[in-house]
């Protein structure tokens, strides 16, 4: 059975670890994250090193860096929410439901409404969402590997 493992990360450094430590033993086609564009969200042109995410293209700010180590970033405008940077899986999910906001696309994703809308929250307040679609096999690994890297809120939930 499929399960989504979801945390919140409120360092950028510690994201990136995790995220590499998860590609590293070959989860990276199932990450996803979502993470507030503070460039465009008003803290000013440098905000994230200069990137103009919804090209692809990274000049060296850190979120840049850790969305770089995903396959398919956009940046997205979701109202009550502002400008986002999404990733992976989550990403296209988020793209069909911008109405939504982060919260439809969890719910569509396989989280239950409230969890979806307290997640909304924690990005709304500059967390960055890393979630990981995963096996029963690999459900407390991946929990471990976001835990040992400072996610706070993990989570398991069950996927149809």
């Amino acid at each position: 059975m499929s399960k989504v493992v979801v945390g919140v990360f409120h360092d950028r450094n510690q994201a990136e670890e995790a995220l590499e430590n998860l590609k590293s033993r070959g989860f990276g086609e199932d990450i996803s994250l979502v993470a507030r564009d503070e460039q465009q969200g008003g803290a000013g042109r440098g905000g994230l090193g200069g990137q103009d995410l919804s090209e692809g293209t990274y000049t060296g700010g850190a979120l840049g860096g850790i969305a770089g180590l995903l396959a398919g970033v956009g940046a997205l405008l979701i109202p009550g929410v502002g400008p986002i940077i999404a990733a992976g899986p989550l990403a296209a999910t988020l793209t069909g439901v911008v109405t939504g906001g982060i919260a439809g696309g969890l719910i569509d994703f396989g989280l239950p409404e409230e969890r979806g809308e307290y997640f909304e929250e924690q990005v709304r307040q500059g967390g960055i969402l890393v979630s990981m679609k995963a096996d029963d096999k690999e459900v407390e690994e991946t929990a471990s590997i976001l835990r040992q890297y400072g996610a706070s809120d993990v989570e398991v939930h069950q996927v149809a």
